[in-house]
């Protein structure tokens, strides 16, 4: 009978509002405790704040980078807003963001304690969402000697530009299903690399399927505010009471969450019991493990955020490509170009051609700033006490980097919110602007472990698609150029909304260039039949 009431957008996926006055007392409690600790101490400036619920109405709906950006005018590169006694610090500024993640990354490295999406649902155990401490370091170090650096990626060259050439063929064969595409590309190189499994080429792979489930629960459970994250005992409550549906949700979630862990998981371990396992980052972490429980769950997981971690943001960043190049036919030619010069027509990129092409890097560059797929990085939180230009930070804040500003801020860019490959090449003694990907993948000690290969596998897409297709606008039925628009979905990872556009070959002689994929001998590889069977009803 609650599920209907209207509810700002922060609480839109917590519609158990039956509990409120529950919420009130325990928030008066929280805002008179914090009021009395820190009442002569001076919180980063914000939006004012009403009793109690404090800035609930100021939250977007999703982590919108485009709404705290307003914080910077009115209130300075810091700012801050309160939810129920919890204190959310905005950084729109670069050098702030670097002084105090960076710099003092010992102090604000923690994650957010989240009891929905957390502890009921059970992502507390990712990677990404653990705080610092001896599993997290172990399981970085993990991903660093495997895929943390171009040198180790580079043992992956010929898988990436395989991919790339199979991403090319199905661009042919189907252009307008382009996302499906992006999303098989990148869930069939790291799941190459992380347990030696080749996906289905049929369209539809269970793994891939389950890695995009699993991404959208995670966002789904982390970009909202539920009901049992203001008040936790809640979790403890029977199911049936009125507004503890959460619970249902929670259950669905953690399903999708475990298999998404321990399906991939025992295809590996079935492999090398037959002896048939070739060399994976799974086989090889479980080779030379002592073989107790706690390191194969150790394990399990790091794979688990080698995935999730970064099918979904390269898919992000791969869409916002396809749209900055329908829009820009100018760089589509200067980018095709560029490679027509270096490499010519006989071949498609490699890896190694990287130096010799700055322009299609620049562009690269330029998609990463355009629109930056994590626009507030994933919410940190503060470990201690901290005070910053004399503003008080305290303990367990929640802290949003605001990159969606950073790259657009105009002292950093100019004309900001154009695409402009050029803005990274020097020009008439002018120095390149500031490279994106010194902070688009995360800041201090949470930056991203897999930025090196998620770089490469950009390079890879775009190299290849620039090379044998022409991107345009679409037509509509009376054969008119649609104008797509530049709107993105609100979110921990932000994509592009639904467009069209065309895609077509250069030439023939590109069509026949695409088609030699097929003969090639791993070209029709396919585990999907050899996986355990799904629990997942």
């Amino acid at each position: 009978m609650f599920d209907n009431l209207t509810v700002p957008p922060i609480l839109a996926k917590s519609p158990y509002l039956a509990l409120g006055f529950v919420v009130v007392f325990v928030a008066i409690g929280l805002l008179l405790r914090h009021h009395l600790a820190n009442q002569s101490k001076v919180l980063p400036p914000g939006p004012r704040r009403l009793p109690i619920i404090g800035n609930v109405f100021d939250f977007p709906d999703g982590f919108e980078g485009t709404h705290w950006a307003a914080h910077k005018k009115l209130y300075g590169p810091l700012s801050s807003v309160q939810a129920f006694g919890k204190t959310f610090i905005i950084i729109n500024d670069i050098n702030v963001a670097t002084d105090l993640l960076e710099k003092r990354s010992a102090k604000h490295s923690d994650r957010p304690d989240a009891t929905f999406g957390g502890k009921m649902c059970g992502f507390d155990a990712v990677l990404s969402m653990q705080g610092p401490g001896e599993k997290w370091r172990s399981a970085r170090r993990r991903i660093h000697n495997s895929i943390g650096t171009r040198a180790a990626v580079s043992q992956f060259n010929d898988l990436l530009e395989l991919e790339g050439r199979r991403l090319a063929l199905a661009f042919l064969d189907s252009p307008e299903k382009f996302v499906e595409h992006f999303q098989a590309y990148a869930g069939a190189i790291i799941l190459k690399i992380c347990f030696d499994y080749s996906i289905s080429r049929n369209g539809h792979d269970p793994l891939v399927a389950l890695g995009k489930e699993a991404m959208d629960v995670f966002v789904d459970s982390v970009s909202n505010l539920w009901i049992v994250d203001v008040i936790p005992a809640l979790q403890y409550l029977p199911g049936w009471l009125p507004g503890m549906g959460f619970k249902k949700v929670a259950k669905q979630y953690h399903s999708v969450l475990y298999e998404f862990m321990e399906r991939p998981f025992k295809f590996v371990k079935s492999r090398m019991a037959k002896s048939a396992a070739a060399t994976s980052f799974v086989s090889s972490e479980l080779e030379s493990s002592s073989g107790s429980p706690e390191e194969e769950h150790e394990i399990k997981w790091t794979t688990a955020a080698l995935y999730g971690g970064g099918a979904d943001t390269s898919v992000a960043v791969m869409q916002t490509f396809i749209l900055a190049m329908t829009l820009h036919p100018e760089v589509v030619r200067k980018a095709q170009a560029e490679i027509d010069s270096v490499i010519g027509a006989d071949r498609l990129p490699q890896l190694s051609d990287r130096p010799s092409l700055p322009y299609l890097d620049a562009v690269i560059k330029e998609t990463l700033r355009w629109n930056v797929a994590a626009p507030l990085s994933l919410p940190r939180a503060t470990g201690e006490d901290d005070e910053y230009n004399g503003y008080f930070i305290p303990k367990g804040a929640v802290i949003f980097p605001n990159v969606w500003q950073m790259c657009h801020d105009p002292s950093l860019y100019h004309d900001s919110f154009a695409f402009k490959p050029e803005r990274f090449l020097p020009s008439g003694g002018r120095e390149p602007e500031l490279d994106p990907r010194n902070f688009a993948f995360g800041f201090g000690r949470r930056i991203c472990p897999g930025k090196e290969l998620g770089d490469a596998s950009l390079y890879v897409a775009f190299s290849t698609v620039l090379a044998v297709f022409n991107i345009s606008k679409a037509r509509d039925s009376a054969g008119r150029l649609t104008e797509p628009e530049v709107e993105y979905l609100p979110g921990v990872v932000s994509h592009p909304k639904k467009f069209q556009c065309s895609i077509n070959p250069r030439s023939q002689g590109a069509v026949a260039l695409i088609r030699t994929v097929m003969t090639e001998s791993l070209y029709d590889q396919d585990d999907s039949a050899h996986l355990p069977e799904s629990h997942i009803h």
